[in-house]
């Protein structure tokens, strides 16, 4: 009896299932192209992983290359530049996450609140900019501003000081880095802020205007509270990316006096991969970053789930 319910069921989503698709097939067919893309571009290499569990050797092939283990995994773990290469993954992951979570939530509700529609306009067209500038063009900011001869040192000479080697101190990447990152992405970042905003009831904010509450308490009692679920995901969805820092942005920064702190894991992989040709210890660092990186988004999800209540599952 039960199992013929199931049955019953089964067919009943089955029938609804195909009649939306017969009803929406222009929109069904719009994704059989992305569909094939992903799994082209993002399954299809996964095939190649076994690199990282065997000695590979080009002319022999993914199958007749020998069986190695976790060989490569525990020279990567035990190998010198591990401590470094993974404190300052985190170290600028952290960072990046830390300095980037409040200010698109203050420019949105900034955007939100501002009455002038030129001005509003304006600084949105002067924020979202950046973010459609290339890494090269940033990174070519960002040196021709922090050279040696740059506007930043132009402007400490003039007021008495020393020349500073920004970009060959050390000390400094990070912060270069992270917030050079910031001023690029902040406005791109508050549009999801300002469509959270306008999903928020108008009389919230009506009820609260009528008790008297001034702008300041709308926003800390309405406002914030309506966009924290939202930053919620965006927070641990950005944590699944702790220890994929950009390569291309780390690269074109990083020189000799700085790789202390600039040598990150992606550009380790690149060194070996690409540099010195050794496919399988490559292939078992990329494997080994994302799994971590796997594992802190389904423990913060986890976290987020039990203190706010809100998350991706």
């Amino acid at each position: 009896m039960k199992s013929s319910v199931v049955s019953k069921s089964d067919l009943k989503s089955r029938t609804l299932l195909s009649k939306r698709i017969k009803r929406d097939w222009q929109l069904y067919l719009l994704l059989v192209l992305p569909l094939i893309w992903v799994g082209l571009f993002r399954y299809g290499p996964m095939y190649g992983l076994q690199i990282a569990f065997k000695d590979y050797v080009m002319r022999d092939g993914f199958f007749g290359s020998k069986w190695a283990g976790l060989k490569y995994f525990r020279i990567f773990v035990t190998s010198y530049y591990f401590p470094r290469l993974l404190g300052n993954t985190i170290g600028i992951s952290l960072y990046s996450m830390v300095a980037g979570f409040f200010p698109p939530i203050i420019l949105a509700i900034a955007f939100n609140e501002c009455r002038i529609a030129f001005m509003k306009k304006s600084i949105q067209l002067i924020t979202y900019a950046p973010h459609f500038l290339s890494t090269v063009v940033v990174v070519s900011i960002i040196t021709q501003v922090f050279s040696t001869y740059g506007m930043v040192n132009s402007l400490i000479t003039s007021l008495g000081g020393a020349r500073v080697t920004f970009l060959g101190e050390a000390s400094l990447f990070k912060s270069i880095y992270v917030w050079s990152g910031v001023w690029q992405n902040v406005g791109y970042s508050s549009i999801i802020y300002l469509a959270a905003l306008a999903g928020i009831n108008p009389e919230l904010q009506e009820v609260a205007y009528i008790d008297g509450a001034n702008i300041w308490q709308r926003i800390w009692y309405v406002d914030i509270p309506g966009i924290m679920p939202t930053a919620i995901i965006l927070l641990i969805v950005n944590t699944a990316g702790l220890l994929n820092v950009g390569f291309e942005k780390v690269y074109l920064m990083q020189n000799p006096l700085n790789m202390s702190s600039s040598d990150v894991i992606s550009t380790y992989t690149y060194r070996m991969g690409l540099v010195d040709m050794n496919y399988s210890l490559a292939t078992a660092v990329g494997l080994f970053q994302s799994i971590i990186s796997f594992a802190f988004m389904i423990t913060v999800n986890k976290i987020a789930k039990k203190v706010t209540e809100v998350s991706l599952w």
